[in-house]
């Protein structure tokens, strides 16, 4: 049986993309993205699922800072359709709600019921964790936004279903694992994340970057952040379309190379059906 950690609580989305990943698995839940990754290195899963970005609040906090260094492999990634319903304890009215709790994400990825109801907001760890909380207090006055999987298992009723802002919301999660696991090279739609620091000298970005655009590779995603502090060179994370054994994927990793201190390729994977979804016609 595979161990999948995950960060937040049972009923979380995180943990509905760890049930669709790897159907009958022994679930890990841990209390921050680091614990995860950290369970993975030490033996204790065999993988994590983390979620890395969202279509209406984007970049997960910290996930970039701690994919590089945590030594792992990205081996696939998931797409999934993030749907909130607002919950209380049995016998709680939306007319007589004072205070909604849920992630600091999903608080933002449902302003406009919020903003209907004029109601307290409280930050929780993650939104399974808002729902057991509202659970645990009992009081009617207190909701949650969270996934539907969340009232079942704390035994909470919907007020109202669905209240994400956007329908089409979805976040994006990497499996990672302790060895890289490389799909050969078939043709099929494959992605390639990798991280590098550009050496410092003028124009370094520009030119590293040069490569995917002469050789036509796709470039999906670039991240930049700082390490420490100081005049230290800024550290990239970048996602391609495209294959390491691609003849024009190839040339462009190899100018690449060229103009930064260091590249590492941190996982290779089939592309997820979702983003052929979302190409134009």
């Amino acid at each position: 049986m595979t161990t999948v950690a995950y960060q937040g609580e049972p009923g979380s989305n995180s943990a509905t993309a760890a049930a669709d990943l790897y159907p009958g698995c022994e679930e890990l839940p841990c209390t921050g993205f680091e614990q995860a990754l950290d369970a993975v290195t030490l033996g204790n899963a065999d993988v994590a699922v983390i979620p890395v970005d969202n279509s209406a609040a984007g970049r997960v906090a910290d996930v970039h800072h701690l994919l590089p260094e945590s030594g792992l492999f990205i081996v696939a990634e998931y797409f999934l359709a993030i749907r909130f319903d607002l919950m209380g304890v049995p016998g709680a009215t939306l007319e007589g709600l004072e205070c909604v709790r849920s992630h600091v994400h999903a608080l933002g990825q449902c302003r406009k019921i919020l903003r209907e109801g004029g109601w307290r907001t409280l930050v929780s760890d993650d939104t399974a964790g808002a729902a057991r909380e509202v659970a645990e207090l009992g009081d009617p006055r207190h909701a949650a936004l969270a996934p539907p999987a969340a009232a079942r298992r704390y035994g909470l009723e919907v007020l109202r279903p669905e209240v994400e802002d956007d329908p089409d919301n979805t976040t994006r999660f990497v499996v990672l694992s302790r060895a890289a696991v490389v799909p050969p090279s078939t043709g099929e739609p494959t992605m390639t994340s990798l991280f590098f620091c550009v050496r410092n000298i003028p124009s370094a970005l520009y030119k590293a970057l040069g490569g995917f655009a002469s050789s036509s590779v796709n470039l999906t995603k670039i991240e930049s952040y700082q390490m420490g502090a100081g005049l230290n060179p800024s550290r990239f994370y970048v996602e391609i379309e495209g294959h390491p054994d691609e003849s024009h994927v190839a040339l462009a990793l190899q100018e690449l190379r060229f103009f930064s201190s260091e590249v590492r390729i941190l996982g290779v994977y089939p592309a997820h059906p979702h983003r052929l979804r979302q190409r134009p016609a």
